[in-house]
């Protein structure tokens, strides 16, 4: 009975691969919760959030009151002696003196103090928008690991039915050889490209184990395994679909221009603090002491006891401070003029991005559909080439060449529809409004309960087999000198049976004439 080779279809193939995954898939929003609890350059970052915060409202602490409790005792040895009056001598003396109060002082008027406390607000909504970009980050990053393992997977798929359809011409070829209906040119040719395979497997398939070691470290699991893409796909397109629009709303909410904007606010504080130098300062102060003298003091002898409270006003006046306020006051006018600078740059800047992020993502959706029309013409030309060479009107190579062409324009395709998904994530962050609820338009993409997984079309329909039925050799005749041509033997192509015509007649040969001036012969033109 003649072998019945049967190529695996490409969905076969996949269904295959994904069945030899981890039961339970993570979808997009899950694998992000578990990495805002894991990652460490999230958790950095709230850390720094934290630290940025309580900086600021130490700032504060220079309008409000300072109140402070002191006690102290002391040991007093000392020799008196008389130099003048009657009688004259000397004695010694030593007694105990002890104190104790609470004391309290108010800022009235400290202008530089409270140029502290605004900047201080400022400073902890500066640490409010790096905490924000910071997230944003985090969903950009492992969005983009989940899709990496996803693009990882389906180029492993596809090397892997890849293969299996170069290994059924490869032993398509090596059949017509042995039956004589080939050369071996198309037998080599087709190991060639069969080894050339085996070794983008091996490469794929390392590629995948990276990919999943890089959102396992990002995820904090072991074994993640994210749900592919429900069929058919529908990808989100970006609303509004004005480029201009994404533009002005980053003028107004990105966090690096909100975070620019108030490193000018604080710069102009800082001109206020040094101005400040030059102005009085007045306080108030409070206090309630009581001070002891249990052996009497240095003039007498009599144990005496002093309580009471104080109240006061301290005036300051700076009035020369060697010329180093007025020239603190130019460096922070100078310091001034950068924010500002750095403003408009980091302007320039986000509207950059915003703009090449969307028309990236608009490319991105054209050249899926582009890919997906390829995708379409490259199966059709398979098909073509496929039953061409077993018509005898195509060779070998031409039907390899194909299969490569339509396995990368499939690899292709899947690499530019995540790229799609993952490119209306980075236009949002481009333009500062990305937030952990855009991820549930990309999550809704995915395949769960059930749903049909997203596969690259096959390389022929289910259940297509391509046969390859075995013809008898023809006998070996001992030809007369003149050979008459012999007439091929037949075979049946998978679906179409058909008879191989013999090969055309060759055309009779030039006729040559010969000129008696030349020694040569002369072949006139065709």
């Amino acid at each position: 009975m003649p072998p019945v080779l049967r190529l695996l279809p490409l969905s076969a193939a996949l269904s295959l691969f994904l069945s030899a995954l981890p039961a339970h898939s993570q979808s997009l929003i899950s694998l992000y919760e578990a990495a805002r609890d894991y990652d460490a350059t999230y958790q950095g970052a709230r850390a720094q959030y934290d630290a940025s915060v309580a900086r600021a409202a130490q700032a504060r602490a220079g309008i409000l009151p300072q109140v402070g409790l002191n006690a102290g005792v002391s040991r007093n040895v000392l020799d008196v002696d008389v130099i003048s009056g009657a009688p004259t001598g000397s004695a010694s003396r030593d007694y105990t003196t002890q104190n104790v109060g609470i004391n309290a002082t108010q800022p009235l008027y400290r202008p530089a103090n409270w140029a502290a406390w605004e900047q201080g607000k400022r400073q902890a909504e500066i640490a409010q928008t790096v905490l924000t970009t910071a997230e944003q980050d985090l969903i950009v990053r492992v969005s983009q690991g989940y899709f990496d393992v996803l693009a990882a997977q389906d180029t492993l798929a596809l090397v892997r039915a890849q293969k299996a359809a170069v290994a059924e011409q490869l032993a398509f070829a090596k059949r017509n050889f042995e039956v004589g209906t080939s050369t071996i040119t198309d037998s080599r040719e087709a190991q060639a490209r069969y080894d050339l395979v085996i070794a983008q497997e091996i490469s794929a398939e390392n590629d995948l184990q990276v990919k999943r070691i890089a959102l396992d470290l990002l995820v904090g699991r072991t074994g993640s395994a994210p749900l592919a893409l429900a069929a058919p796909v529908v990808l989100p397109s970006p609303m509004p679909a004005d480029m201009n629009a994404w533009v002005a709303q980053a003028e107004v909410v990105h966090p690096s221009i909100h975070q620019a904007q108030l490193a000018v606010d604080v710069a102009g504080l800082e001109i206020e603090k040094a101005r400040a130098g030059a102005k009085p300062t007045v306080d108030a102060n409070l206090g309630y002491n009581v001070t002891r003298n249990p052996n009497g003091t240095s003039s007498t002898t009599v144990g005496t006891r002093a309580s009471g409270p104080s109240v006061g006003v301290v005036f300051n006046m700076p009035l020369f401070a060697g010329f180093a306020i007025e020239n603190r006051i130019i460096e922070t006018m100078s310091l001034e003029q950068q924010s500002r600078a750095q403003l408009e740059a980091t302007r320039r800047s986000v509207t950059q991005a915003t703009r090449t992020a969307y028309l990236g993502l608009v490319s991105g959706a054209g050249q899926v559909r582009a890919l997906e029309a390829a995708e379409a013409s490259s199966q059709s030309a398979l098909d073509a080439n496929r039953l061409g060479y077993q018509v005898g009107v195509r060779i070998n190579i031409d039907v390899l060449n194909s299969q490569s062409q339509l396995f990368q324009t499939k690899r292709d395709l899947a690499v530019a529809r995540y790229n799609v998904l993952l490119g209306n994530l980075r236009l949002k962050q481009a333009n500062g409004t990305l937030a952990p609820p855009d991820l549930q338009p990309i999550d809704a993409t995915l395949a769960r309960n059930g749903e049909a997984v997203n596969s690259p079309a096959s390389v022929v329909q289910p259940n297509q087999t391509v046969q390859t039925v075995q013809p008898p050799r023809p006998s070996i005749q001992t030809m007369p000198p003149s050979i008459q041509p012999q007439s091929r033997p037949s075979y049946t192509a998978p679906a179409t049976s058909f008879q191989v015509m013999p090969p055309p007649a060759l055309p009779a040969p030039p006729i040559v004439q010969t000129d008696p001036a030349l020694p040569v012969p002369v072949v006139p033109a065709r």
